[in-house]
């Protein structure tokens, strides 16, 4: 009897392990299989800027990919790989549109690699939009050069495992406006993906069960675009087939503009929405969603465009919320992120983040800076606390660990970085004196640095409008934003529905060259002989004015 109770237990026991404990087994059990796909693809990265460049494979400024770049891929932790490929150039005349085989053969190569790491492969049609842009006055003709494109794929690829995919076009569209929404461009998409769904599962081997990939129009997350694909994709009746959409963040947060540094309230709540909205329209209903793409826009400028800690915040929680609505990630790379002359990352943090598993969140503190000015009495430093259900373990200065009580504490939910450690600090110099590490129980270590500072002094300057560059002594202080007024009143140049103009594309902080590039798209925007006030606002709270006026092709400026 009593061994038999114990078997009971057992059987109990295992149950409970099963059905319940983490949830995981039980999820996955209720999962479809395109769905556990899907998961499967999560971290996955874009090789973009190579086979999608319009030239060769090296024309954007990449290095030609190599095994060894597959390799440290793979050995990262990312999942997946999204092959971006432009091939209207690399097609040959119509009717046949012969696509070189020496090129099918490279992007194959790389594919290859892939697999022998254990990779998923995403394979598209990527900037051949610039000719499929074209569809409505030329439709017969693209329609046969897509076509033509998508026979020869599929055939070469036909016998290649389930692990790659194709994703019929990317980002796909038919003008230069993007917002646009007309039946007729729904309908021309419908007909580009209807005729690539027919191609592949008509091409035989394991095309006819290969999991396909379907963009909305502009691979946007609006729910008109999400809803017309959607209309699309259940036509077929086909349960291997996934959707798909890009996301770069809140556009005035996404590229600095309109005062919009941080990423607060409006660019969580777009990011929320829009991720609710994938998930609504397709995964809710059994359709599993990769985000292609995601980033930030400003990346297109440098990495600098956002502020760090602003930045980690973003790719913190995008990688968090996509996670708990099951949508894979894939980060757009087009050589920004990883250096691939160098093996290695531009930025260690930001890797580290996106590979924060389901599950887990990473910690930080309302900012990720200190500015100590000279002169000023030194005070204590709170920062509201996001744990996001984690401890904080220790803070570390280097070697040393920060001592709680004299040295740092937390109060009421708030960080306090205490006088009695920033005096210690070596002040001799102006810019970043010290670094202190939190470490928490679970996520990525959160680096706060001290900065040493005094206002920035600006300096008169009279020069053309192509080459208009500040002279600035920056004095251990960053810059975030520019305002630029009229002095007679209103917004002064591009996007004047704001005063606050885009980090990047409308001026440019050079630290170490020492000056602040006003740049011709900026003045491409002004009145002439109409003096303009700019507002350099400093993360540090320094807020420095200077006029400038601009007559014909000359600009002066005096602070």
């Amino acid at each position: 009897m009593y061994s038999e109770l114990l078997r009971i237990l057992t059987v109990i026991l295992f149950c409970v392990v099963l059905f319940s404990g983490s949830g995981i087994a039980y999820a996955n059990a209720e999962k479809s299989e395109m769905q556990m796909y899907v998961d499967n693809l999560h971290p996955g990265w874009n090789l973009g800027n190579t086979f999608d460049a319009k030239g060769s494979e090296t024309s954007w400024g990449n290095p030609k990919t190599t095994k060894e770049m597959i390799d440290f891929i793979a050995s990262q932790g990312f999942k997946s790989i999204r092959i971006p490929v432009t091939w209207g150039h690399r097609m040959g005349r119509a009717p046949e549109y012969t696509i070189e085989p020496q090129f099918l053969e490279r992007v194959a190569s790389v594919v290859d690699w892939a697999l022998e790491n254990d990779l998923y492969v995403m394979l598209n049609m990527h900037h051949d939009t610039d000719w499929i842009f074209h569809m409505e006055r030329r439709y017969d003709t693209v329609l046969a050069q897509f076509e033509a494109a998508w026979v020869q794929i599929a055939d070469y690829f036909k016998d290649y495992p389930l692990e790659v995919m194709f994703e019929s076009l990317n980002e796909p569209r038919f003008d230069q406006d993007w917002g646009r929404d007309t039946p007729r461009y729904f309908e021309m998409l419908d007909d580009l993906n209807t005729s690539f769904y027919g191609i592949v599962r008509g091409s035989g081997g394991n095309n006819d069960v290969r999991p396909l990939v379907f963009s909305t129009l502009t691979a946007s997350v609006s729910q008109k675009r999400m809803n017309e694909l959607a209309k699309t994709m259940s036509k077929f009746n086909d349960h291997r087939l996934i959707a798909t959409v890009h996301y770069y963040g809140y556009h005035s947060f996404s590229v600095n503009v309109a005062g919009e540094t941080r990423f607060g309230q409006a660019a969580k709540v777009d990011l929320t929405a829009s991720l609710d909205r994938a998930y609504n329209t397709f995964v809710s209903k059994g359709i599993p969603v990769i985000i292609g793409e995601f980033g930030l826009l400003g990346f297109d400028k440098h990495l600098g465009t956002i502020q760090q800690g602003e930045k980690l915040k973003f790719f913190e929680y995008m990688t968090y919320y996509a996670q708990e609505r099951d949508l894979a990630l894939m980060l757009w790379d087009n050589g920004q992120h990883y250096q691939r002359r160098l093996n290695k990352w531009s930025d260690e943090a930001l890797y580290s983040t996106i590979m924060v598993p389901k599950g887990q969140r990473s910690s930080y503190t309302e900012d990720n800076f200190i500015f100590l000015k000279k002169g000023a009495p030194i005070k204590d430093k709170p920062f509201k606390l996001e744990l996001n259900g984690n401890d904080l373990v220790k803070i570390t200065h280097g070697e040393y660990e920060l001592q709680k009580g004299t040295e740092y504490d937390i109060l009421y939910g708030r960080l306090v970085i205490k006088s009695e450690f920033l005096e210690k600090l070596n002040r001799d110099e102006f810019g970043e004196v010290a670094t202190v590490t939190c470490h928490f129980s679970a996520g990525v270590p959160w680096d706060i640095s001290v900065y040493s500072y005094d206002t920035p002094v600006f300096e008169e300057i009279e020069t053309t409008r192509n080459r208009f560059r500040i002279p600035v002594e920056f004095k251990g202080d960053l810059l975030a934003t520019m305002e630029a007024l009229y002095v007679k009143g209103g917004n002064a140049g591009p996007n004047n529905w704001t005063s606050y103009k885009q980090f990047g594309a409308d001026f440019d902080p050079q630290y170490e060259r020492g000056y602040i590039e006003i740049l011709p798209e900026f003045f491409g925007e002004v009145k002439d002989q109409e003096p303009i006030r700019l507002k350099f606002h400093f993360w540090s709270g320094e807020v420095v004015e200077y006029t400038i006026t601009k007559d014909g092709v000359k600009v002066t400026g005096m602070p």
